[in-house]
């Protein structure tokens, strides 16, 4: 039991953590880490921060329901409540073996949380906690309790309250105060409340039947009703305001059979298995297969995505972020709806693969990332994008909603940012390990789990479906999915080895980079033999198209991609060559030969004569005509071509003349005639101011330099251990020096004595020693020859005012060194900024 100091009972919650020991100030610090922003100069400091609003609210909203529970029970028991009581008001009268063996718990928990403070024999709630969960008109108790008979008596005028006792059969009293004691005893009493109430009309106890569960209030009129009367009479009904009555909390007890709570929950809701895999699940194997099979289609996606985007993608709204349309035009390229579009999107984002490039007409295109990220082997860049994902606050399911003003968010917007988006998928992904391999979770046992954890987060209140929390949930499902994080709703292998390398998940702690990248590493080498090997070659078919069986090589992938056009993807990938595709793979600085030694070097069937002589048509054709700038001409030995452009209707927008037998001359741009010359079934070829052709290839835009984005926590982070421990030194010798006892200074007998007078009404007061500079040079040298501790008033360079207890060892020069305990190191003063010095009672060192 925590003992203040000589043994007798805490007063207060800072003599309560300074008799407990570092383990629990480094716990405590753990689970409420906003407390350590800045230092707290000794354990007072810490005390009064813990019972601050805002650090109570944030501590709440981190328990679980059984917790809380506990916590909102001894917020409506007399104060300070025996163990006892508080089991009493959680088990009722009839007792419950469950929530017995999940109380000591519970306490626990609060009490190192700093929630709670006292032996179990005087239980105290921080008096903020009882504030926010102590039952009121303004915010009702979710225990439905109303208030206590002296609360709702309060004001009442004497002679009413005798009318009370008399009608509730109970002598009458001398003064208001024991009146209401009288009431209360006979409302706590079970014997003769029973007996009271078995003379209650039947239709009064139906009055009581509605209110006894909460809320507790109830309107009247000028005339009640004969039972709502009766009731009234008895002050099992007193008056809340002029229109409303409440039913006592001590008679709602005693109808409740003693519980504070309607449904305690002290055991977690399992997890179960969907309703299709309760009986035999699916195969591990199935599930990673399925699950490598999206994660193939992840990394093909975000090369999809890169590649629409990699000349310059679209631009940046003045208010940053994607427009509407740009979204849809990406969903389109992607062949996904939009908010898929917005998830693969946000998830390039967060993985530093994409950004703007923070030009005058700023726009979204690939970084220099992206380039190192594609030289990765696949099961490394999978890792890459999983990790980003895990740990990103960014949340791509809010796109398209509207903030609290009203505006419409915007994929890679700057109002994205969730703090509990990490938490909640950490803890999504840790609650589907535990089921077994194969197993996929039922979603509504999912979520009644993360309520009961966290009941009281979520923007929407606890338990409603449309909460943060809830959302963020059913997001991560399906993104998971979609990441091939899960295969057919279940937990991967590759997802296993994500998590801990040996299995078990600490949602509660933040992974440093070191962890996180550790994991990856162990998620890539589970993923790799579940990945196809990249294929060297691909099926030619006689109706111009080629089959890959499988993903392909980089470089054969890249010249395939110009070289022909994307028919349909699956497991296999058809490509379709046109005479379009043949000019592009021509313009990009193939030759023919070079594109016949393509195929025949990559195919594993015969090259189809019919594509052969497609690309030696196309080829033939290519650059006969050529165009450039005048604004532009074109020029072709074979004079009969140019008259046959000449001839044609649709090259009148040209605007095009002869300058000789050979040579046309346009009003039109170099562009706009290639286009409009191929538009009219013409090859034509686009040459340099050397005569030469040109060989146009896609050009590559990159962002400069781009970090990915950094997460915004939900609260300060998780401190490590190493810096608990010193916050805890530093807390102890701060509170050393607060607290230490000093040698009382006499009183000074003469009126030469300023400065002892000085010290002696700081020592008493608690304030700063204040003694003459060969005092103080005295007592210092005394106590480094000795080996004693001091007590030192000192101002630094800031003028800031401190209290230290040190221990000098050398004192020379106008300087004293010695042993700070406040610092927990050693330090040299200079004399002149000791403003006095004291002996100390015990020392300390």
């Amino acid at each position: 039991m925590p003992e203040g100091t000589g043994g007798t009972p805490p007063r207060t919650l800072a003599e309560a953590l300074r008799a407990q020991g570092d383990g629990s100030l480094v716990a405590l610090l753990r689970a409420r880490p906003d407390l350590l922003s800045p230092v707290p100069s000794d354990l007072s400091q810490l005390a009064t921060r813990a019972g601050t609003r805002a650090s109570v609210v944030r501590a709440l909203e981190r328990l679980d329901r059984f917790t809380l529970q506990t916590a909102e029970a001894l917020a409506v028991a007399a104060e300070p409540a025996p163990y006892d009581t508080l089991r009493a008001l959680l088990t009722g009268d009839e007792g419950d073996p469950e929530i017995e063996a999940a109380l000591p718990r519970a306490v626990a928990t609060l009490r190192d949380r700093a929630l709670i403070w006292g032996a179990d024999d005087r239980l105290r709630l921080v008096r903020t906690a009882r504030e926010l969960l102590a039952p009121s008109p303004a915010h009702p108790s979710p225990t439905g309790l109303g208030p206590t008979v002296a609360e709702a008596t309060a004001g009442m005028s004497p002679g009413r309250l005798q009318e009370i006792l008399t009608a509730a059969g109970l002598p009458s009293t001398h003064d208001p105060v024991s009146a209401v004691a009288s009431l209360t005893a006979l409302f706590t009493d079970r014997t003769r409340m029973a007996a009271l109430l078995d003379t209650a009309p039947v239709d009064a106890l139906s009055v009581l039947d509605r209110l006894v569960w909460g809320p507790p209030y109830g309107e009247v009129t000028s005339s009640p009703t004969p039972p709502v009367q009766w009731l009234r009479d008895r002050g099992l009904l007193l008056p809340a305001t002029t229109r409303t009555v409440a039913l006592p909390r001590e008679a709602a007890l005693h109808l409740r059979a003693g519980r504070a709570h309607r449904t305690p929950e002290p055991v977690a809701p399992a997890v179960a298995p969907r309703a299709s895999d309760a009986s035999t699940g699916a195969r591990p194997q199935v599930v990673d297969n399925t699950a490598a099979g999206q994660a193939y289609t992840t990394l093909a996606t975000i090369e999809e995505l890169a590649k629409d985007w990699n000349e310059g993608g679209p631009n940046v709204l003045r208010a940053g972020g994607l427009s509407v349309r740009d979204l849809k035009r990406t969903a389109t390229a992607l062949d996904v709806a939009e908010p898929v579009a917005a998830f693969w999107v946000e998830l390039a984002y967060a993985a530093g693969l994409l950004a703007a490039d923070g030009e005058a007409d700023e726009r979204y295109a690939p970084t220099p990332a992206y380039d190192d990220w594609q030289e990765l082997p696949a099961p490394e860049r999978w890792a890459r994008l999983a990790t980003a994902w895990l740990t990103a606050t960014r949340t791509p399911g809010l796109v398209g909603s509207q903030d609290s003003k009203g505006r419409t968010l915007a994929a890679l917007g700057p109002d994205l940012d969730r703090g509990a988006a990490p938490e909640v998928r950490r803890r999504i992904l840790g609650l589907l390990a535990t089921l077994p391999e194969g197993t996929a979770p039922d979603p509504e046992s999912l979520l009644a789990r993360l309520r009961w954890e966290r009941p009281l987060r979520g923007a929407s209140g606890a338990g409603r479906a449309d909460d943060l929390r809830t959302r963020l949930a059913a997001w991560t499902l399906n993104e998971a999915e979609m990441l091939g994080i899960t295969g057919r709703g279940a937990l991967s292998s590759h997802a296993r080895a994500l998590l801990a390398p040996d299995g078990e998940h600490t949602d509660e702690d933040t992974l440093t980079p070191g962890e996180l990248a550790a994991a990856g590493r162990r998620a890539a080498r589970a993923l790799a033999p579940l990945l196809p090997e990249p294929l060297d070659h691909v099926l030619l078919q006689a109706d111009l198209t080629a089959v890959a069986p499988g993903p392909l090589l980089r470089p054969l992938a890249e010249l395939l991609a110009i070289a022909a056009d994307v028919e349909s993807k699956g497991g296999a990938t058809v490509y379709r060559f046109t005479p379009g595709s043949v000019r592009r793979a021509l313009d990009a600085g193939q030759s023919a030969s070079d594109l016949h030694d393509f195929l025949r070097n990559h195919s594993r069937t015969p090259v189809p004569q019919p594509l052969a002589y497609l690309i030696d048509d196309v080829a033939r054709k290519h650059g006969h005509l050529r165009v450039g700038a005048a604004s532009a001409y074109v020029r072709c030995d074979d004079e009969a071509v140019l008259d046959e452009i000449l001839a044609d209707k649709r090259s009148q927008g040209l605007r095009l003349r002869r300058l000789a037998p050979t040579v046309l001359a346009a009003h039109a741009d170099a562009v706009t005639l290639l286009d409009g010359l191929r538009v009219m079934g013409f090859a034509p070829a686009a040459e340099s101011a050397e005569g030469d052709v040109m060989i146009t290839r896609a050009h590559a835009h990159r962002t400069p330099p781009r970090t990915a984005p950094a997460p915004v926590p939900d609260g300060p982070p998780t401190p490590d251990t190493a810096l608990l421990s010193a916050a805890v030194r530093a807390i102890r010798a701060g509170d050393l020096a607060a607290t230490v006892v000093h040698k009382p200074v006499p009183e000074p007998s003469g009126s030469g004595s300023a400065a002892l007078a000085s010290a002696a009404a700081a020592a008493r007061n608690g304030a700063l020693p204040r003694t003459t500079s060969a005092e103080t040079l005295a007592t210092v040298q005394a106590a480094a020859m000795t080996g004693s501790a001091v007590w030192i008033g000192y101002v630094n360079a800031d003028g800031a005012a401190s209290q230290r207890v040190i221990a000098p060892v050398r004192v020379e020069g106008g300087y004293v060194t010695g042993y700070d305990h406040t610092a927990d190191e050693v330090r040299t003063y200079p004399l002149h900024r000791i403003t006095g010095v004291a002996e100390l009672a015990d020392d300390p060192a």
